[in-house]
């Protein structure tokens, strides 16, 4: 139980007190009620004795009485009725409430902290008020009056006379048969005579004779002179007198009978019945509340229609209607404080003169007349210990006990003169005393089988027990449950069992018994009385909750139980005030489904009280708690939510939109678009790519886009990123880097993507929704800013909005909504929230089993007419810092501003169309489509740049691009290359052109993945749109190819906060496999050159045809092949077909050239084409040499890093690798292959011509070269070595192989040579020896012609021979000359012979010993001697 002001004995000694009655003539009561009060109203707050009391037991022995308190009360002549009293005690509960700012306790029990009141001031009311009101019965004597004070004015004629009257009414109303109501103590009642003088108007001289003539006839123990109303009303004004009166008539009596005269007059008549409070009692359980408890508390099925659906008997007037007249006037108006002391001193002379003394001597008296009876020698107080120390007589238990209702003892029976003695003893606290006399009366009851006698003197004989100072004996609980038993079940009178609950509950509680104690509330909870459950429930509550180990959630169970019959009794506040108690233990623990019902209740019991707020918030924490009721109960919770929204909305119609709680919003979901919808494709027309919102987001494409707009911006800056560059960012989202401001342009939209998630079981309907907004105007050309518009969502002269008119989540669905801002004006945005219309579709419930997408039209739901406007906020908390070690070892997080963009002034805006654009090509495939660059802003742009990471895929052609025709239809085949028809007799040979890499883009220091478009006058005006030609060649390798082109441009006005703008496209190319081509190149031996310079080379070109028969390719024709070199061409085609080339699937062909040294050309690159057809593809126009000097470019960059590695270990010995340079440039060439194709396919029974071209880089003599790089293999597995290698530079050497290339030699003599060896026997054969020089430095040479083949097999093929003349020369031949050294052979028989015998030694001339070495030729030079 809660704490109490009084401890347990005050309360008790208070509950049972002596009984006065009073009785007033009018002229006194008038006297009175100057004052606004009855008399006894008037002595209330003095009838508690300031001092202690002595009185005499029957033994003489002197007994004290302690802190002593009467009750005085107008006499009443009938009992109250039970409506009247339960009136009255729901009054005193509802009255009694919370004080505000009460101090909670605070009450930790394992993981709760929990706020509980720590005093019940309501429950001390009603049990203060309970315990006055209980009607007096026959079978005890406590609500009985032991005396009567009979109150006269001095100012009546007659006083005496007046006294004489009102005994005599007092005898009547005691002894008639005509009032059974009031009881009395005892039939010689104490009269005590009262003069009441008004000292304001009365005669004092007059008072006093007529107090001493009283004195005379009654004695000056039995009267007594009260002087009051000392205070003349109309002075004094100002002096504050207390009023001690207003506590005590804030507690509404029974005995104010004004308030319920509508209540029936009742004669208790019935002699015959054992218990005569029943016919009063009774008709409380019959008549009483309408209690349909037919639920179980916890049940959430309520009905939804109304928030008040408790039935109860509405009180018809409230406690503060009863007593108004007295609340609205002050009390003793007329009293001063000497008047108080007055009355106090008439109370204690009273009692000390009058009423003790007559209580001592009736207890005398009954013990007198009880020991005559029961013919005892001694008294019985005496004898106490006698009677109880023998051995105990077995009670019997209660359900061997008869009901014996008819039983009823007379007046005089020795049984009830026990039981008066007792009731006298308690009331003046001789509780010894007392628990003897309840004792034997107890056993006399229970052998005459008088259960209600018996009942009662069991619960008194407990409290006694309890009460006896020094405690002898325990206190017997089980007395008290054996008379709650009796009461309730045996003798059904509820109100008695209630009595002795409270009574016992209140001593276990004293005892730190709160099991028991509340096991005894529980019990008496029943279906007769809300009210009385609710209090008591809630009192079990606070025992479980203040047992040494806390029973919390039997504490919160019972606080529900609680709420709920208060709710029953009408009691909301009380029953609100419960669940809010229970709800501290459930809430946040999964128990969602009590949790559910807790919210539930305090919303509907809140919105009863109109505490909205409150029931908003409760209704709030259903919904957005993850909830596991059915679908039905959720639209239930959802509808009451709504209606109670509506209420509180329309208190305050023009205050702040309300933040719902549903849908959820997913804040860092949320995206942000700038710019207008992707348009789509029309007919051969498909737009960009670009960026929208259905696409996702990928973190290494993003990375690409940043890489390519750093690159072009670099390019346009100089090579210098500027320090302010921001990276465009389209669409904002969770992963973009948002930290800061975006830029939006001004008459663009703004899309922000919000995801709401229904999480609800029903659907919702969202109508009207659009976005909250903050705008700041700003001029940023200006230095004046302009004020904040505050959430203008109306003013669409600077931000138009576009609204969703009807938006449905369906059950448990996840939905995005697109919602656009069109701004008009620069300046700063801050998007803020969602504002909508949140509301239920009719049927909701019908709907979760239906497919979700037919909620998807628009306008075809119907809502049942239940919505709520409000916002919800959209809220982004920015990444977490992790930077510096404040940032590590703390949580903060940055700035998310995607919600904030600045709108800057007007900027162009390009749209770009790809016309005839192919989604397949073969590999090498050349390809012209159209691109259709569109400005569809207000003003032009310039400086249209696209930025690629393959710039090999595309072109729109180089300076020479206004040669080629516009419409690919001039020539044979509708070929993309600028052809011209050739002669016939120039088949197979060389056809020779030029062409600067200038004209290309390649060769001028700029970054080649950074493409200019070719606009007319580099400027596209407002609206102006035009159609360019471009180029596509299929990538070498096959597979399906992403490839990003971004387009850059910048308006004519340079801005302040945008330089520029880009537009994205991803072009899908899937490339199938086409050609494969190999070629190598080794030098001729023939050293005679057209030009007479000796340096030619052969080509072999291996050409498969690797493709595939699902492309439905026929065949491949080599319609031409072209070399292009600064160094090298192509002369002529060795081998002598005149056909074309024709390869079909995995057919291979091998062509061999001759290649020459044309003059030195640094600039230009000489081109030169060898024809198999009849059709010359110009190669050094666009755009085959386009593709050509792309591809030049992506070699010589990726041969560019591999070398840019090692440049470290070059710088080491300068001159050392001057001369390894010079000897490895004899082995290079810089000679590039274009194999140009055409290809036949079938394709829906038509046939197709395509067309292309493959690139061979050929750097090396000697080395095969492919058209795309092999696939290198892995290399295996080694282990780890964990030892740092020493770094000793090792001087790069040339290989042999290198060496063996600085000087060509070349035997040139007659195959076959005719000898009469019978004329001469030496033949002699003349052979030239001819020695070029292929390095660009002066060669020492040195030709060693001593030397004999030594292989036995060379033995054994080859006869011998002897070279005639010098043995050894040594030359010196200058850069590139070739020299002739004329040798002699001599033969001495026929035969065949290797004349490559001669050593050849070679040196630069600057060096002396190093790289000496043979140079050996590789083919065996052979001469046959004939004899005739």
């Amino acid at each position: 139980m809660a704490q109490c002001v009084q401890s347990v004995q005050e309360f008790i000694q208070d509950s049972f007190v002596p009984l006065v009655a009073a009785l007033c003539s009018e002229e006194a009561e008038r006297l009175t009620r100057k004052n606004s009060l009855s008399f006894a109203e008037l002595v209330k707050p003095f009838c508690r004795l300031t001092s202690e009391v002595h009185m005499r037991d029957p033994n003489n022995q002197l007994h004290i009485i302690k802190n002593l308190k009467i009750a005085v009360n107008n006499i009443i002549t009938h009992p109250p009725q039970p409506g009247a009293i339960r009136k009255l005690l729901n009054d005193v509960v509802s009255v009694s409430q919370p004080a505000e700012g009460l101090v909670a306790n605070v009450i930790t029990a394992g993981d709760y902290d929990l706020n509980i009141s720590a005093t019940t001031p309501w429950f001390e009311s009603y049990r203060e008020c309970f315990l006055q009101s209980m009607p007096a019965s026959d079978h005890e004597f406590l609500n009985h009056y032991v005396a009567c004070m009979l109150v006269v004015s001095s100012s009546e004629p007659e006083p005496v006379e007046q006294f004489l009257k009102l005994s005599q009414e007092q005898h009547r109303i005691q002894h008639s048969s005509e009032y059974l109501y009031p009881k009395w103590f005892i039939p010689n009642t104490l009269k005590y005579y009262v003069l009441l003088h008004d000292v304001s108007t009365g005669e004092e001289q007059r008072a006093d004779s007529i107090y001493e003539e009283m004195k005379q006839r009654y004695g000056t123990q039995g009267c007594y002179l009260l002087k009051i109303n000392s205070r003349v009303s109309n002075r004094g004004t100002d002096e504050q007198i207390p009023d001690p009166w207003s506590q005590y008539l804030q507690k509404n009596t029974i005995q104010n009978q004004d308030c319920y005269e509508d209540c029936p007059y009742t004669v208790i008549s019935n002699k015959n019945t054992d218990h005569l409070i029943s016919d009063g009692l009774d008709s409380e359980i019959k008549d009483g509340l309408s209690n349909n408890f037919k639920t179980h508390p916890l049940q959430l099925d309520h009905p939804s229609g109304s928030l008040d659906s408790t039935d109860y008997v509405k009180a018809t007037a409230s406690l503060q209607d009863s007593k108004k007249s007295n609340c609205g006037t002050p009390h003793g108006a007329c009293l001063t404080l000497t008047d108080h002391d007055r009355i106090r001193q008439f109370i204690q002379e009273f009692t000390f003169r009058g009423l003790l003394p007559h209580i001592e001597k009736t207890i005398r008296q009954l013990n007198d007349q009880l020991i005559s009876r029961k013919g005892l020698s001694r008294s019985l107080f005496s004898a106490t210990k006698k009677w109880f120390s023998g051995s105990k007589v077995p009670e019997k238990s209660i359900n061997e006990l008869k009901n014996t209702s008819g039983l009823l003892y007379p007046p005089e029976a020795p049984e009830l003169q026990i039981r008066k003695m007792a009731d006298l003893c308690f009331l003046v606290q001789h509780y010894e005393l007392a628990y003897s006399c309840y004792h034997t009366a107890k056993k006399d009851f229970l052998n005459d089988q008088a259960m209600l006698y018996a009942a009662g003197a069991l619960e008194m004989a407990a409290v006694s027990a309890f009460l006896q100072p020094g405690a002898p004996r325990p206190y017997p609980a089980h007395y008290m449950e054996t008379a709650i038993q009796t009461y309730r079940d045996i003798c059904k009178n509820m109100v008695l069992a209630e009595r002795c609950v409270l009574l016992s509950a209140e001593i276990l509680k004293s005892q730190s018994k709160y099991s028991e104690a509340a096991a005894l509330l529980i019990r008496l909870t029943s279906e007769d009385s809300d009210l009385r459950s609710a209090l008591l429930l809630e009192q079990a509550a606070h025992c479980f909750i203040n047992m040494k180990s806390p029973m919390v959630r039997k504490f919160a169970f019972h606080m529900i139980l609680a709420g709920h019959r208060f709710s029953k009794a009408g009691q909301k506040k009380h029953a609100l005030r419960c669940y809010c108690q229970a709800m501290q233990v459930y809430k946040g623990k999964g128990w969602s489904l009590a949790e559910d019902h807790i919210n539930f209740t305090i919303g509907r019991q809140s919105f009863t009280l109109r505490q909205l707020d409150n029931a908003v918030s409760a209704f709030r924490h259903i919904l957005i708690n993850d909830s596991k009721q059915p679908p039905a109960q959720q639209g239930a919770f959802l509808r009451e939510y709504l209606y109670v929204y509506k209420n509180v909305t329309q208190l305050s119609p023009d205050g702040p939109l309300p933040q719902l709680p549903l849908p959820y919003i997913n804040s860092s979901a949320t995206r942000v678009f700038f710019g207008h919808d992707r348009r789509p494709a029309e007919g051969e027309k498909q737009a960009a790519t670009h960026v929208s919102l259905d696409q996702e987001y990928d973190s290494e494409s993003s990375q690409q886009w940043k890489e390519l707009e750093e690159q072009v911006v670099s390019v346009i800056n100089k090579g210098i990123i500027p320090s302010n560059f921001q990276p465009t960012q389209f669409c904002l989202n969770r992963y973009s880097d948002n930290s800061r401001f975006p830029l939006a342009v001004i008459e663009e939209p703004v899309t922000v993507e919000v995801s709401f998630r229904n999480p609800l079981k029903v659907p919702l309907l969202l109508t009207d929704v659009s976005l909250l907004w903050k705008f700041q105007p700003k001029d940023f050309n200006a230095k004046h800013d302009v004020e904040t518009k505050e959430l203008g969502a109306c003013d669409d002269d600077m931000i138009g909005a576009e609204a969703i008119a009807e938006f449905l989540i369906n059950s448990e669905e996840t939905k995005v909504a697109r919602l656009k801002l069109f701004p008009h004006q620069t300046g700063e945005l801050h998007i803020l929230g969602v504002v909508y219309n949140l509301g239920t579709v009719q049927g909701a419930v019908t709907l979760d089993g239906i497919d979700p997408s037919i909620g998807l039209q628009t306008g075809k739901f119907v809502s049942n007419g239940l919505s709520v406007r409000g916002r919800q906020d959209l809220e982004i908390q920015g990444p977490r810092l992790n930077n510096t070690k404040e940032e590590k070892t703390s949580i903060k997080y940055g700035p998310d501003r995607r919600l904030d963009p600045i709108i800057t002034e007007e900027m162009p805006l390009l749209e770009v169309f790809f016309i005839n654009f192919p989604t397949g090509l073969l590999c090498g495939e050349i390809r012209k489509a159209y691109v259709e660059f569109v400005n569809v802003s207000k003003c032009p742009l310039t400086a249209l740049k696209v930025v690629s990471k393959h710039p090999e895929f595309f072109t729109f052609g180089g300076n020479t691009a206004v040669l080629t025709p516009l419409s690919p239809s001039a020539s044979e085949n509708c070929s993309a290359y600028k052809t011209v028809v050739t002669d016939p007799t120039s088949v197979r040979t060389a056809l020779l052109s030029s062409a600067s890499s200038v004209d290309f883009g390649v060769g001028t220091g700029g970054q080649p993945e950074v493409i200019h478009v070719p606009l007319p006058d580099a400027v596209l005006l407002p609206g102006a749109s035009v159609q360019l030609p471009m180029w596509l060649r299929g990538p070498d390798e096959e597979g399906v190819h992403e490839i990003n082109f971004l387009f850059y441009y910048e308006s004519i006005k340079r801005h302040s906060k945008m330089c520029h703008r880009v537009l994205r496209h991803t072009a899908v190319i899937c490339t199938s496999r086409s050609l494969h081509i190999r070629a190598t190149v080794c030098r001729s031996n023939a050293l005679e050159g057209e030009e007479g310079r000796g340096d030619n080379m052969l080509v072999f070109v291996d050409v498969e045809n690797i493709n595939t028969s699902e492309t439905g390719v026929k065949e491949f024709h080599i319609v031409q092949v072209s070399s292009n070199s600064k160094h090298w061409k192509l002369q002529k085609s060795v081998i002598s077909e005149d056909k074309d080339t024709k390869l079909a699937s995995r057919e291979r062909a091998k062509l061999c050239f001759k290649a020459v040294r044309c003059k030195n050309s640094e600039e230009n690159y000489t081109f030169a084409d060898i024809v198999f057809g009849n059709e010359q593809i110009i190669s050094s126009a666009s755009p085959c040499a386009d593709f050509f000097f792309q591809s030049l470019s992506s070699e010589f960059k990726r041969t560019h890093v591999q070398s840019h590695a090692h440049a470290s270990q070059r710088a080491a010995k300068q001159s050392f690798d001057e001369t390894v340079r010079l000897i490895q440039q004899c082995s290079e060439v810089d000679l590039n292959i274009v194999v140009l194709w055409k290809a036949y396919v079938v394709e829906d029974n038509k046939q197709l011509i395509l067309e292309g071209q493959h690139h061979v880089a050929l750097n090396t003599v000697g080395k095969e070269a492919f058209s795309f790089p092999q696939k290198q293999e892995l290399p295996e597995m080694v282990l780890l070595k964990f030892f740092r290698p020493e770094n000793t530079p090792v001087p790069a050497r040339p290989t042999p192989e290198q060496l063996s290339n600085l000087i060509k030699t070349s035997l040139r003599y007659p195959e076959s040579f005719n000898h009469s060896f019978h004329q001469k026997s030496l033949c002699l054969v003349p052979v030239t020896l001819l020695l070029s020089n292929c390095s660009q430095a002066v060669v020492d040479v040195m030709i060693d012609l001593r030397h004999k083949t030594t292989s036995p097999e060379a033995l054994e093929i080859h006869g011998s021979f002897t070279w005639l003349g010098q043995t050894q020369y040594k030359l010196q031949l200058k850069s590139q000359e070739v020299y002739s050294l004329q040798l002699k052979a001599c033969f001495v028989h026929t035969g065949v012979y290797n004349l490559g015998t001669p050593r050849v030694f070679a040196k630069l001339a600057n060096q002396v010993t190093l790289f000496e070495t043979s140079q050996q030729n590789s083919m065996p030079a052979l001469i046959i001697i004939n004899n005739i």
